[in-house]
């Protein structure tokens, strides 16, 4: 299913084909290197059904075992056909994501970048925020409105991020809280999936959002929900009294669907708030001072995780070059950007974002042992000299 705009069958080939086009552009990835490929399981879109010009399977999507013996065999021949290929898992559902990710990265070099390329984008902004606040990343209390894969994914790294910093796991857990469709998760809770269990709370259950802001103390508000205007204005005063600055995370795309926007956000607060959203925001001018808020997009990310992964060789991608790549992209933004209050980089300096990220992947797996190529020191010019350029002479 395609993120906001739902069950398009075969008719979504247009992501698999838009993404590699950003590899390219992006981070030069050699177009003849890219290979789009959409897995047709079917549709339940009953128009799509019932229309004859749909190119795709003509039936109700498969599930279970039939659908886990073809993913199965896809990876299979793949691999077999193409052993150096990076896969980039796009758009499966959550009752398939993560168990899929879970099954296949330590062993295939694949990651699967709703749930990855998403952590690593919105920690990089978190981790961007603190130096903007004056803060400390382990003093955090994230807040999630939504746990699916997304905001799993991001409370998943940003553990990970404390984990290196020295902290506990366990206590790393607990600065997570998620809000899921019956309200706050706690461990009194029935019936709890598997990926949620660790970050349940020995905490009354509670379903207002407002009410939860108000006994759980967030510093960081992260919207993955996938519905519009959640954040209320209740919400946003009750953050702002909570935190001088309150961090505010509108992550779900399009913009129809993104819990506040950026002049809410900016007027809800009397100005305090640091914004980032999925989706674009113009500036927002409160009272005669220009506001900029930031869009956590995973261009920022994929795009050098795989050119990174390419050009080590690696086996397999793990956890820890997207921990790498969200403090690389942090590290970028200058302090004329903080000064501004953003978070990310200008999307014109992408492919200096995306050269920079592969240079940390390709540190990180010389550290952890997974360098399959030979790579020379100056390891940014060799980057620079693989990354396709479309000039002619």
């Amino acid at each position: 299913r395609i993120l906001g705009l739902g069950d398009l069958g075969a008719n979504g080939m247009g992501i698999p084909v838009g993404k590699l086009s950003l590899y390219t552009v992006c981070a030069g990835i050699p177009p003849e290197r890219c290979l789009p490929i959409t897995l047709d399981v079917g549709t339940n879109n009953k128009k799509l059904l019932k229309s004859p010009t749909y190119l795709g399977i003509n039936k109700n999507r498969v599930e279970g075992s039939e659908y886990d013996y073809f993913i199965e065999k896809f990876m299979i021949t793949i691999k077999k056909r193409f052993p150096s290929a990076v896969i980039q898992f796009e758009d499966f559902a959550n009752k398939n994501a993560s168990r899929l990710l879970k099954k296949y990265q330590p062993t295939y070099r694949m990651f699967n970048d709703d749930i990855q390329g998403t952590a690593a984008v919105a920690l990089a902004g978190i981790i961007t925020s603190m130096k903007i606040t004056k803060q400390l990343l382990k003093d955090q209390v994230l807040l999630f409105y939504g746990a699916g894969t997304a905001g799993i994914g991001i409370g998943n790294l940003f553990v990970d991020a404390l984990i290196e910093l020295g902290e506990k796991k366990q206590e790393a857990q607990k600065r997570c809280w998620f809000v899921d469709s019956k309200g706050l998760v706690v461990s009194k809770r029935k019936e709890i999936k598997y990926e949620k269990q660790k970050y349940a709370h020995n905490h009354p259950h509670l379903t207002d959002l407002t009410d939860i802001i108000k006994q759980v103390k967030p510093t960081i508000l992260i919207g993955t929900s996938g519905q519009g205007q959640k954040f209320t204005q209740p919400v946003i005063t009750a953050l702002s009294k909570i935190n001088k600055h309150p961090i505010v995370f509108a992550l779900s795309n399009p913009t129809s669907k993104s819990e506040c926007t950026a002049e809410q956000a900016y007027n809800w607060s009397s100005g305090k708030a640091i914004f980032a959203s999925g989706s674009p925001f113009a500036t927002v001018n409160f009272k005669k001072e220009i506001k900029y808020p930031s869009q956590g997009n995973n261009v920022y990310i994929f795009p050098g995780v795989g050119l990174g992964s390419v050009l080590t060789g690696a086996e397999k991608i793990p956890k820890s070059f997207f921990l790498a790549a969200a403090k690389t992209l942090s590290n970028i933004v200058s302090a004329t950007e903080l000064e501004q209050g953003l978070l990310y980089p200008p999307l014109d300096r992408i492919r200096e974002v995306s050269i920079a990220i592969a240079v940390s992947i390709v540190k990180k797996a010389k550290s952890e042992k997974l360098l399959k190529m030979s790579i020379p020191d100056d390891i940014k010019s060799h980057i620079e000299n693989y990354m396709y350029s479309p000039k002619y002479d």
